[in-house]
């Protein structure tokens, strides 16, 4: 079944719709500070909501906290809602979750160090090529053994044992250099001051969990607590990089459905491509196109269109571009680059129009019900049925409280991986050093002379025995998708 989601009114006195079932063809929203964009994205929230599609958002300030109240009496609600007629509105609470990196003001979200991958870890710790590529030898032969990095200190064991035995591995991983160890080591202690390590543990992030609705068959709300975020900008872009491609990995195919499973809407999305090497770009250009097969649409939320790189850009369809300010050349030509996205209006002048967009204006282009964008409209935005601005302590408490995940993510669990693996390895290793050495001298008091021993040293013992390993243990050996992150036989 087809629905519309309602997003405003042009100034011809005509609706302006988003077609659900074009919903999951990804979008943009645009626009300088104080515009109105948040609105717009709260708006849209609920109307995806409102038709049983569950949605996760970064809200970056906490003002989108409040669409789990309802709205309140306001003056400009009050006149928007006259001025367009709106004789069916009323206010109303939309069902939600909290989840927070930093576990204070929402449910922990976790992932692990093998879940998150090399390609995305190596954008965290900001790596060059030459560390990236260190790292990425590492990840191989932990995959390779079936050995998990569940959290920092597994990736710490994990360094110093390849740095260790960096000779018995050059050839079959090739060169590793104990500088780019060093300099990893170093940025994992970096990360791990900026609260990083907070999102490395178990248990995981359950994709399900994000794709709930409430006992009146409404989407909820998943609000990603951001204010904190924001502040380590290199966490807070990986981070939803690695749930785009968790997602892509993870839910099966689903075509063109008539509604979105899930929709994303990322605030601050400048920060996710900011200084991304060429590789990941292309990886992110990869995923956003494919992803909507898998029934998710995504909706960047940034001041200027021109923070998305044009690969991506050209696969937002859904587009409500709000007004932009003209204080240099630059700004000027960035304005002119927005105008020429939309599909012309004759009756419009794109360009112009954008520099004198009133607050709750945008200029709005959605696809038609064969995927084309409709002409560009001059559009007055609706005002969102839920509160605007943040919610209280005490409301958000209780909130946490009845929510359907309650007590399943707070507590840690730290189950056997690398970490314990090689603890239980080094103390084996020395117990048989200490063993051969006993023998050693006992062989020498007896024959009374010295003899060099064939026995391999422990160290060759266990590099040998991984190297085996790694023939023999195909069936366990760790299988990761287009951006690094692992699928299947989790």
């Amino acid at each position: 079944m087809e629905h519309n989601i309602f997003i405003g009114q042009s100034n011809e006195g005509n609706a302006v719709h988003l077609l659900s079932k074009m919903g999951n063809r990804h979008g943009l929203i645009a626009g300088a500070t104080g515009t109105g964009k948040t609105i717009s994205m709260q708006g849209l929230t609920e109307g995806f909501s409102d038709i049983g599609v569950p949605v996760f958002l970064v809200d970056a300030k906490g003002d989108v906290s409040g669409i789990t109240q309802p709205g309140k009496e306001h003056p400009k609600v009050a006149e928007r809602v006259e001025i367009m007629s709106l004789d069916d509105f009323a206010f109303q609470a939309f069902p939600g979750t909290f989840w927070d990196m930093f576990g204070k003001d929402g449910h922990p979200v976790r992932t692990t160090i093998s879940d998150m991958g090399p390609l995305l870890l190596a954008r965290l710790l900001n790596l060059n090529e030459t560390q990236q590529g260190v790292l990425s030898l590492v990840f191989r032969v932990s995959d390779d053994n079936g050995w998990l990095l569940l959290d920092l200190k597994d990736l710490r064991a994990m360094l110093k044992f390849v740095s260790d035995n960096a000779a018995e591995f050059r050839t079959l991983y090739g060169n590793v250099s104990s500088a780019s160890v060093g300099a990893i080591q170093r940025r994992l202690i970096q990360l791990e001051d900026q609260g990083g390590d907070k999102l490395f543990s178990e248990p995981v992030l359950n994709l399900d969990d994000l794709m709930q609705t409430d006992e009146d068959g409404k989407g909820m709300v998943n609000l990603l607590v951001a204010d904190q975020l924001m502040n380590s900008p290199q966490l807070y872009g990986t981070f939803l990089l690695w749930l785009m491609s968790e997602l892509f990995e993870q839910l099966p195919e689903v075509g063109n459905p008539d509604k979105p499973k899930l929709v994303l809407f990322f605030d601050e999305a400048h920060l996710i491509f900011k200084d991304a090497p060429k590789v990941l770009l292309e990886k992110i250009e990869q995923v956003v196109r494919l992803i909507r097969s898998k029934g998710v649409g995504v909706y960047f939320v940034t001041q200027n269109p021109t923070d998305i790189p044009d690969t991506v850009l050209g696969q937002l369809g859904n587009r409500i571009q709000h007004a932009l300010r003209a204080f240099t050349a630059k700004d000027k030509k960035a304005i002119r680059a927005a105008a020429q996205t939309f599909r012309e209006n004759p009756k419009l002048d794109t360009e112009e129009i954008m520099t004198q967009l009133g607050v709750g204006e945008a200029l709005v282009s959605m696809l038609d019900e064969k995927g084309r964008p409709n002409m560009v409209e001059q559009t007055l935005i609706k005002p969102p049925k839920s509160q605007i601005g943040p919610i209280t302590k005490a409301q958000r408490k209780q909130i946490l409280a009845d929510s359907l995940v309650a007590g399943i993510y707070e507590k840690t669990v730290d189950r056997k991986s690398a970490y314990e693996i090689l603890a239980v390895r080094a103390e084996e290793q020395a117990k048989q050093a200490e063993a051969e050495q006993a023998e050693e001298i006992r062989e020498k008091e007896v024959k009374k002379s010295s003899r060099r021993s064939t026995r391999q040293t422990p160290t060759e013992a266990f590099v040998k025995s991984a190297m085996r390993a790694v023939g023999t243990r195909v069936g366990k050996k760790l299988v990761r998708g287009i951006l690094g992150s692992l699928f299947g036989g989790r």
